[in-house]
């Protein structure tokens, strides 16, 4: 019989192997023996699983402050056998297969690959996964916890009873397992966890869960691994010379429920999908999609990092619709977040008692403005749950590209932090070495496994050769968003116009730099919150110039070279600043002037796709050409974008002042015909109606801006003209 010391570790769940003990055993004469901890049963029998008849009845081992531990010789047999146990309770009789009769759950080349944290997708072997052992039907768990004392599986399975499946610890990578027959997709679970100074954790959610509760609970749901995407679903990956007009969206406020709440994926198809294909935009991109506690996080707060909000839905229910989003020709970018994830307790933070997935100090470990803690770069195991995560959302959801929140707060060891509270590197400097090898490496990996996909930086630093490979010594990512660029010209756009001609330079510094990185040029939901303004409320002016203001603004950043990137809201001139629990404001779209600028943006979107001169070469010199750059005391711009072969150029004039100006002279740099393709001033967008006209214009041998050939312009006030050139 079990020694009475092990039978009481295992009903006060401490015992350090259960699998040592539970489940059916040979002893030293032979007899085969099973165990069995079943608090509140009132019997135990053992069953051939092959007959289903009973082969013994387990004895009620009787210690004192012990309830429920079974233990029985099997007569006449001394082999091992499939085995099932007929249990008693009060409420009536359960049959079960035993999980102590399965031997392992991960394979040893499993084993050694997360040991040495180079596992390149770890989902397929970490959390809860549906499967079948000898037949039977269950769900297989495993959880990386290497300083636990003892772990259990908990659930609505078994009462959440700790005692009843302590899970077996692979002591050479440091995680636990367990087999559990008859768990299937739905059931709620967590991981109670003691810590190896004897201390029983709050309970954990899966690090590696597929799907979640709906917030406010906070329970891990068996969910299957989703297949990977076909690749014959898969587009084409994004190429720099592509037109990339991005609209970025937060699912819950964009449009909300009908009753008020969250919408679901299939709402979300049927409604957001058309409205983008209409306005022309080849991107959406979703801000996080991670499961997240808390809502005014806007999801840059996860705690689920493979599970698709239950907001929304479920998991299928995301990758229905990004599959309907690639059917409509629209490609999807999810902001990702590796910089940091928050405290809550049935999260990442001291997972098995330590700072696993942490650092330990938190001149390290915390970030001082959100009160979160940073990812351990240099932890092999944790550089490899990022890496993994990252490959999970593209491979098996058909994402096609990861925005990168917060890059400059992982680069910089003294980020947003005082004298003394930080630590320097290991050559005194204040880079953060592991962070950036992380990086490197995801990017690096992404690439190899996934040349289709793509990576977005949000990176507001000079740090060098962001959108670089690794092996020039750049971050490796594809992007970056050219925050100088935002900054500098919405600044611009908010003071008087009689004041723009002192600050000129902030329309013309961005190409001091422009082609250094692969810019994208964000206006996005940060530029919205937090006492901003709403775009459009930034803008100077009376109510009339505000919106002429506006799509001046959309018709430089068009032209301007970069990827573009408008946040919801933008699109329709929305006054007030963005609200995550409420709808855009939809009803402005019945005035005409918010009307018109909803148009504008489709059509700058319609003259950017179809026009290579406006897209084809973003990131190098030979795409963009200064006419004007020196108009201060006119506020008035103009530069000529040109596509690869220069066979296309599109002439872009920009007028920042209130005052039309007739017989503006605009070198060019050829002559032929020029045709006013847009004019922001239109009556259609709302303008006053100023310009040039549908007529074709010629350029005249009259020498302007340093050119031989130039055109006799109209401006109109506070607008933006796209000239097509036709040789």
């Amino acid at each position: 019989m079990l020694d009475s010391a092990d039978v009481i570790a295992l009903y006060r769940a401490q015992h350090s192997d259960p699998y040592a003990v539970l489940g059916m055993h040979t002893d030293a004469d032979g007899k085969l023996w099973v165990r069995s901890m079943q608090p509140g049963a009132m019997s135990v029998a053992v069953v051939d699983a092959k007959t289903g008849r009973p082969v013994a009845e387990l004895e009620h081992r009787r210690i004192e402050g012990v309830d429920g531990f079974f233990e029985g010789v099997i007569p006449r047999r001394r082999n091992y056998f499939p085995y099932r146990l007929r249990i008693s309770w009060q409420e009536g009789v359960q049959e079960t297969d035993d999980p102590y009769r399965f031997w392992t759950v991960l394979g040893e080349m499993d084993v050694w690959l997360l040991a040495e944290g180079s596992h390149l997708r770890p989902f397929e072997r970490l959390g809860a996964h549906l499967c079948e052992i000898d037949g039977v039907a269950g769900t297989a768990f495993a959880v990386w916890a290497p300083d636990a004392q003892r772990v259990s599986v908990v659930g609505d399975f078994n009462t959440w009873d700790g005692r009843r499946h302590p899970m077996r610890l692979r002591r050479e990578c440091g995680v636990w397992e367990i087999f559990l027959p008859g768990v299937t997709a739905g059931a709620h679970y967590k991981f109670e966890i003691r810590s190896r100074d004897g201390y029983l954790l709050p309970l954990k959610a899966d690090p590696y869960g597929f799907q979640a509760e709906m917030r406010p609970s906070t329970a891990s749901v068996v969910c299957a691994l989703p297949p990977p995407v076909e690749a014959s679903l898969i587009p084409a990956g994004d190429q720099l010379d592509a037109p990339m007009s991005i609209y970025e969206v937060h699912l819950a406020s964009w449009r909300r429920a009908d009753d008020g709440g969250f919408p679901d994926w299939q709402r979300i198809s049927e409604t957001l999908i058309p409205y983008l294909v209409d306005l022309g935009f080849t991107h959406l991109e979703l801000l996080p999609v991670s499961e997240h506690p808390f809502d005014g996080s806007w999801g840059y707060q996860p705690l689920g990092l493979y599970s698709p909000t239950a907001r929304h839905g479920t998991p299928t229910g995301f990758r229905d619709f990004v599959r309907a989003c690639h059917a409509a020709g629209l490609r999807v970018i999810v902001d990702w977040v590796p910089a940091h994830f928050p405290t809550d307790e049935h999260g990442l933070g001291r997972f098995d008692g330590t700072a696993l997935y942490e650092h330990s100090d938190p001149r390290e470990g915390m970030h001082q403005d959100w009160g979160t803690l940073i990812y351990n770069f240099g932890r092999r195991e944790v550089s490899n749950y990022l890496i993994g995560n990252a490959l999970f959302w593209i491979e098996r959801y058909g994402v096609d590209a990861l925005r990168v929140d917060a890059v400059a707060s992982m680069l910089y060891r003294d980020y947003s932090r005082e004298d003394g509270q930080w630590l320097p590197n290991v050559h005194g400097g204040r880079e953060n070495l592991e962070a950036v090898a992380f990086l490197r490496r995801m990017n690096e990996v992404l690439g190899q496994e996934h040349p289709a996909a793509s990576t977005h930086a949000e990176e507001s630093t000079a740090w060098p050769m962001v959108s670089r490979p690794p092996e020039m010594g750049g971050l490796g990512f594809h992007y970056k968003w050219n925050m100088g660029w935002m900054h500098d010209v919405l600044d611009y756009m908010s003071r008087d116009p009689v004041h723009r001609k002192y600050h000129h330079n902030q329309l013309s510094f961005g190409l001091m730099y422009a082609f250094t990185e692969n810019f994208v040029l964000p206006l996005s939901h940060d530029e919205v919150v937090h006492g901003k303004g709403s775009l459009i409320s930034k803008m100077a002016g009376d109510y009339w110039q505000k919106f002429a203001n506006l799509r001046s603004l959309y018709a430089f950043m068009w032209a301007h070279p970069g990827k573009k990137l408008l946040f919801m809201g933008g699109e329709i001139g929305q006054w007030n600043e963005w609200n995550h629990d409420s709808s855009l404001d939809w009803g402005l779209l019945d005035f005409p002037l918010h009307a018109g600028v909803r148009d504008l943006i489709r059509d700058l979107n319609g003259i950017y796709r179809s026009n290579p001169a406006l897209h084809e070469v973003d990131f190098e010199p030979a795409g963009f050409e200064w006419v004007a750059a020196d108009d201060a005391e006119c506020s008035v711009v103009a530069f000529v974008r040109w596509s690869r072969d220069r066979s296309r150029a599109v002439l872009y004039v920009g007028n920042f002042t209130p005052v039309v100006r007739h017989g503006y002279r605009i070198g060019v740099p050829m002559a032929g015909m020029y045709r006013e393709r847009l004019n922001t001033d239109s009556q259609h967008y709302g303008g006053s109606n100023v310009g040039n006209g549908f007529e074709p214009l010629f350029a005249e041998e009259v020498a302007a801006h340093g050119r031989p050939w130039s055109l006799n312009l109209t401006l109109p006030p506070l607008a933006g003209l796209y000239f097509e050139w036709t040789a």
